[in-house]
């Protein structure tokens, strides 16, 4: 199975119909959270859904509520999806591979307006991008997101995009899995770079790259962002990838600050147990670098992160790339049966 921005294997979209996306402050719930970067906590708002708990037609409410703030993006060789972040400074999210090149591109809102858009910046490795208009040229309506935290396996999944150029297309399915570890993410094929994504068998196409994907309450979980497909079969075959709600913003706060889009480089090689033991297994660290620094042995059990469990190595590898160099985190470990914790300084990748 071959990966590719086209054909068969990871299809991030295509040379001719690129999707995109949007985002806005994602929801989180009550009290407090720390910040991506390991930063003080900040205060964080309640998930207020926008959906009837009771509906008969859960999706067809899910559309009503989200389809307003869900773009179709046009550039010079293809077209896309894109989600509405920022309502008030008309920020869009979407996918980076959508913009590619782009400066400029063409936002297509759900009521037929169409405004020119300008690309604030994207990011390759995540395959995220941010779209600005002009606020007082169109009727903005910000999407609201959920945390990534709340999403859970074989719960309700509405996709809406415009595949193939058919803006304002839903589909639904559930989601198939969480914390789902793509080795192919970003959005440059040549160099692909894992990514932790929410999996879902919501029909997903060409097109609908940059999507919303949203939960029953109309809250967006993730950005519709890639397919699997087999052989000459470039559409649905029921594996779809979106990134999730979290990062999404993470990263579209990065892009609107002009903050670096650097990735957090760790400097250990190592592999996932295969006894089922979980966690990240060191079977090497490169000397001077930051995890030899931080006192890190080959042998090292890596369980933590940040107080979030690291089940693999894979998943260790997408965490850090979250973190940007100089971020300081601390690690979790097991030494000799001993549960230890050091704080490392990442690098740069």
């Amino acid at each position: 199975m071959a990966l590719s921005l086209v054909s068969a294997g990871i299809v991030i979209g295509s040379a001719i119909t690129d999707d995109t996306t949007v985002a806005v402050p994602v929801l989180v719930e009550n009290g407090s959270q720390p910040t991506a970067d390991g930063g003080d906590s900040v205060p964080v708002q309640p998930v207020v859904p926008l959906v009837d708990a009771d509906s008969n037609e859960p999706v067809a409410d899910v559309a009503r509520a989200v389809s307003p703030s869900v773009v179709l993006i046009r550039t010079n060789v293809g077209q896309g999806s894109g989600i509405v972040w920022d309502a008030e400074n008309g920020y869009i999210v979407t996918n980076d591979h959508v913009t590619g090149d782009a400066t400029s591109v063409v936002v297509q809102f759900a009521n037929g307006n169409r405004v020119s858009g300008t690309v604030v910046g994207g990011d390759s490795a995540r395959d995220i991008a941010v779209v600005q208009v002009d606020p007082s040229e169109a009727d903005l309506v910000a999407a609201s997101f959920a945390p990534a935290s709340s999403v859970e396996v074989g719960q309700l999944a509405v996709a809406i995009g415009s595949p193939f150029d058919l803006d304002q297309s839903v589909t639904a399915g559930i989601v198939s899995a969480v914390n789902r570890i793509n080795e192919f993410g970003g959005s440059d094929p040549t160099n692909p770079g894992v990514v932790e994504m929410i999996q879902t068998d919501a029909p997903i196409n060409p097109g609908n790259s940059g999507g919303a994907l949203a939960d029953r309450n109309g809250l967006v979980i993730g950005m519709n962002t890639q397919i699997r497909t087999a052989g000459n079969n470039t559409g649905n075959l029921g594996i779809g990838f979106a990134v999730p709600s979290d990062t999404i913003i993470l990263i579209a706060e990065r892009i609107i600050a002009g903050e670096s889009l650097e990735l957090g480089y760790l400097g250990v090689s190592g592999e996932t147990p295969n006894d089922g033991t979980v966690g990240a297994l060191v079977t090497a660290v490169v000397e001077g670098d930051p995890a030899a620094r931080a006192g890190l042995q080959a042998g090292d059990l890596i369980v933590g992160l940040d107080g979030e469990l690291v089940s693999s190595m894979i998943e260790l590898a997408a965490e850090v790339r979250l973190f940007r160099p100089d971020d300081v985190v601390n690690l979790e470990f097991i030494r000799e049966g001993e549960r230890l914790q050091t704080l490392v300084t990442l690098g740069s990748s």
